[in-house]
């Protein structure tokens, strides 16, 4: 596949303040541009309305006699002649569609229209019956673009215990997933060999033939048979694209076979991945996607059969450039997969934008995931604020194979699927999938955790950031650190004047009660040690930390919510300091990590001092 920058498709995209893809595949420069302003025409336009009514028009009665089925269908015809009456002044033409699991109505225009015009329909429709609870464009939503023997977990830097990867060795002495599904709700999975043991049976929620791109439209097989889309296909002057498999590699960052000697590892190699196909040629409608949060969640949809296997789980690596508040449909399916037990887990976009003003990742109640680079700083692409959960490996993507992108599964095939490979992607659609497989860790260790109890470890387990990662939530996450959470196993402060491993991660910080000078050792090259320091109103912390005299150590000093605030990365043999002042009224928490840089680790040769004082 052909290089793409992430920085500069995405700039565009925000220009437009339209959909927004939240991860793209690998096209050349020039074409990923292109694919940038098509999904962006893409998103401005829908041939489709959901209407929800606060009623079904019948009595009791008529729901309990043999006649309902005739009754509804007079019902449906009269409001169809209102709907046509209201829409009138638009000169639109309206055909009834489907029922969505949300009980809403999906109708039909005679042609594909401005977002802006379709919502002014909506509103005219909402205007004139009292007995709609809300009507509003089903817009179009995009793709969000001990070690195992797999050969190129070396090149899985996100997964590693270091200091921006996800510290997944560790967990794994925990928890594999065992007994956890995981939905992804994308353009569907290819089987591909290093993750077809781990897929269920899911299904093609894609309504329209053409979009589906596999001859008609819903069924239960969700294989994706590829989204290219030709120069125009989508809309006057969209630009052409290939497929991007998009959902075969979120699905592989969560699942693939682990430690079978092949390509990649998963996350949780031990879980299952519901593959429920959303995304086609040219996005996704919103009324798809919906029925797609109700489904995989255990929820029933009208004419589709039951979930058998409802996740726990449900990634989407998907949206939008519109707020929640704005798309009820959204967080009507939302709330139905919450109250079913799951979690939602969202990518936050791309577009380098307050998360506010997307859609699902602004929805109330989902997981709200932004992305950070190798380096542990937020990715150039990825939004930010308030509603951020927390953050994950996302990467950097600039040319074909960049080792400071995601790797994971794909189909190397540029239109139809031809055979496996692997490819590194960058986004918060990779970012996105490493926290769900991260909550399918904490889910196996302990079944009978709740939703809020999960997301609540993930954000007090995950680690300071090692970078600037302004509004990112509450840190990077940390997989051992979640896991260890979940189950109550906190590390206590120290009690006399040496370092208590494991702290490796801010939950696991030894706690420094007053001023001391500890004795630490850096166990591993991939060894972080953690600290936090109460410091009372007005005083000053200062730290100093000394490594023996060929070793090389660095220490960072960061604020409660995990920004950084200070760092020290002297030479070998030298003393690293840092110090801030609590200028607040009453105490704060402070964390200091000491991480490895290069010389001696272990018992003897990996000792260093640190010292505290305020």
């Amino acid at each position: 596949m052909k290089q793409f920058n992430t920085n500069k498709p995405v700039a565009r995209l925000s220009q437009t303040g339209i959909a927004v893809a939240l991860a793209m595949m690998a096209t050349a420069a020039h074409a990923e541009q292109g694919f940038a302003a098509a999904a962006a025409q893409q998103g401005t336009h829908t041939d489709q309305l959901i209407v929800k009514y606060r009623t079904s028009g019948l009595s009791l009665q008529q729901l309990n006699s043999p006649s309902a089925h005739t009754a509804a269908a007079t019902v449906r015809a009269q409001r169809m002649t209102q709907l046509q009456t209201s829409l009138q002044p638009f000169g639109a033409i309206t055909a009834f569609k489907r029922t969505t699991g949300l009980g809403a109505q999906v109708i039909k225009l005679d042609r594909r229209r401005t977002v802006e015009e379709v919502a002014a329909m909506a509103a005219k429709i909402a205007k004139d019956d009292p007995n709609v609870a809300y009507a509003e464009p089903d817009y179009i939503m995009q793709p969000l673009a001990a070690a195992p023997n797999d050969p190129r977990w070396k090149d899985q830097w996100d997964m590693q215990n270091s200091a921006t990867g996800i510290n997944l060795t560790k967990a794994w002495d925990i928890s594999t997933g065992s007994g956890v599904v995981v939905a992804v709700i994308d353009t569907g999975y290819r089987p591909h060999a290093d993750l077809a043991a781990n897929v269920l049976p899911g299904y093609d929620m894609i309504t329209e033939a053409t979009r589906a791109n596999d001859g008609d439209g819903r069924d239960n097989d969700a294989r994706d048979t590829g989204s290219w889309v030709a120069s125009g296909e989508c809309q006057p002057g969209s630009s052409a694209r290939d497929s991007s498999w998009h959902g075969t590699h979120v699905a592989g960052t969560i699942a693939a076979v682990t430690n079978n000697g092949v390509g990649v590892a998963g996350i949780a190699p031990n879980a299952k991945i519901l593959p429920v196909r959303v995304l086609g040629k040219c996005g996704g409608a919103t009324s798809d996607i919906a029925d797609a949060i109700v489904w995989a969640s255990g929820g029933e949809v009208p004419d589709i059969p039951t979930n058998t296997t409802p996740a726990r789980v449900l990634n989407l690596s998907l949206g939008g450039k519109r707020s929640c508040t704005e798309t009820q449909t959204y967080q009507e399916a939302i709330d139905k997969a919450i109250a079913n037990k799951a979690i939602v887990v969202v990518a936050a976009g791309n577009s380098s934008m307050d998360v506010s003003g997307f859609t699902p990742a602004s929805c109330r109640g989902v997981v709200a995931v932004a992305a950070y680079g190798k380096s542990g700083a937020r990715a150039s692409y990825s939004n930010y604020g308030a509603k951020i959960a927390l953050a994950g490996p996302g990467g950097e993507w600039e040319f074909e194979n960049d080792p400071e992108g995601i790797l994971s599964t794909v189909d190397v095939g540029t239109k139809d699927p031809v055979k496996d490979g692997y490819t590194t992607m960058a986004g918060t659609s990779m970012a996105a999938p490493h926290v769900a497989g991260v909550a399918a860790l904490m889910l196996a260790a302990k079944p009978s955790a709740t939703a809020d109890e999960v997301v609540s470890a993930l954000k007090s387990s995950a680690r300071p950031f090692t970078a600037s990662c302004d509004q990112c939530g509450s840190g990077m996450l940390d997989a051992y650190g979640a896991v260890k959470a979940i189950k109550g196993e906190i590390v206590q402060p120290p009690s006399g004047s040496s370092e208590v491993e494991p702290n490796d991660g801010r939950l696991a910080a030894n706690a420094v009660t007053a001023p001391k000078t500890l004795n630490a050792t850096m166990g591993t090259t991939a060894d972080l040690d953690y600290y936090s320091v109460q410091l009372p109103a007005g005083k000053t912390l200062s730290v100093a930390m000394a490594p023996n005299s060929d070793s090389d150590y660095d220490v960072y000093l960061y604020s409660a919510s995990g920004s950084l605030l200070k760092s020290s990365e002297n030479g070998p043999g030298e003393v690293d300091r840092v110090s801030t002042t609590n200028t607040s009224t009453k105490a704060q928490t402070y964390y200091i990590a000491v991480q490895h840089y290069q010389g001696g680790t272990g018992a003897v040769n990996g000792k260093y001092t640190v010292k505290f004082n305020w």
